[in-house]
Formats: C-alpha cells, sequence, structure tokens
C-alpha cells in the first residue's frame, strides 16, 4: 500500500504463512489460543503484539487458522476491545509528541507541517470509524485534549 502523502511506496513487512490450514507441528488447541488472547488483551497489549507474541512465544504461526477467529473477533467477543482503534490511537500518540516537539522547538518549520499532515489522518481516520460504528458519533480529535491523555 502507497503512503498519503509521499511519493514513495509503502513499508517493508514480514510475509504471512502460506497455507490457511492449521501447520502440523503446532499443538495448541483453538481454546488454549483463545484463552492467551483473552489473557494479552486483558493485559493491555495491543491486538498487533498479540499476534507477534503468540509467534515469537508461543509457536503459533496465525491465530486465525487455528481458531477461525481473527484476533479483534476474538476480543469483542469476550468484551476486551480498546475504545479506540489502534491505528487512530497511534497517530494520536504521534500527533501528541509533535506538539511536544514543537513547543520546545517552535521554529522548527519541517515538523509544523508533518504536524498537519498527522492531523489531517487523524480526522480521515476518524471519520471512517465513525461511519462503520467503531468510534462514537460525537468523538472528536482537539490538539488540546488530546495533550491531556
Amino acid at each position: 500500500m502507497g503512503r498519503v502523502h509521499t511519493h514513495r511506496h509503502g513499508q517493508s513487512h514480514s510475509t504471512r504463512p502460506i497455507s490457511g490450514r492449521t501447520p502440523s507441528w503446532v499443538t495448541t488447541t483453538a481454546k488454549e489460543v483463545e484463552e492467551l488472547v483473552v489473557k494479552y488483551g486483558k493485559d493491555g497489549v495491543p491486538m498487533s503484539q498479540i499476534g507477534i507474541k503468540l509467534r515469537d512465544q508461543h509457536a503459533i504461526p496465525l491465530a486465525k487458522a487455528i481458531t477461525k477467529k481473527s484476533v479483534k473477533k476474538m476480543l469483542e467477543e469476550n468484551n476486551v476491545r480498546p475504545e479506540i482503534p489502534e491505528d487512530l490511537n497511534n497517530i494520536v500518540k504521534k500527533a501528541i509528541n509533535l506538539q511536544r516537539h514543537l513547543k520546545n522547538n517552535n521554529s522548527d518549520k519541517r515538523n509544523v507541517r508533518s504536524l498537519e499532515l498527522v492531523e489531517a489522518k487523524v480526522h480521515r481516520i476518524s471519520t471512517y470509524y465513525k461511519r462503520i460504528g467503531a468510534l462514537p458519533q460525537n468523538w472528536k480529535y482537539k490538539s488540546v485534549v488530546a495533550q491531556l491523555e
């Protein structure tokens, strides 16, 4: 996927397992995988990190192949869903860090532009999440409120 505000290509990434079937060497059952996902979710681990922990610590290459459900679906069924989606939360944190940087370095014109672009992403993604119902309709990003969080 290409980037929004530049002409560069997308980021590199790891490749997922080719087959959607459970590998023969995985001995973990679907119930055990779901319990691990819920445990990590209750501990406050983000969804992207849950998959990495399952892969690295428990030798589970792909949770969906074993449980036939995504990590997000497992967390929603057990009411362990975060109040703000993970990607929106990461972009809001990035905006807060840029604001903090600009407070100390107010002549940094390049990062003023970066902050504008990041805040545009926040507004674009929040509109999408409001439309699909993942965010309440009255949720609004304000730079001053974001700094207080």
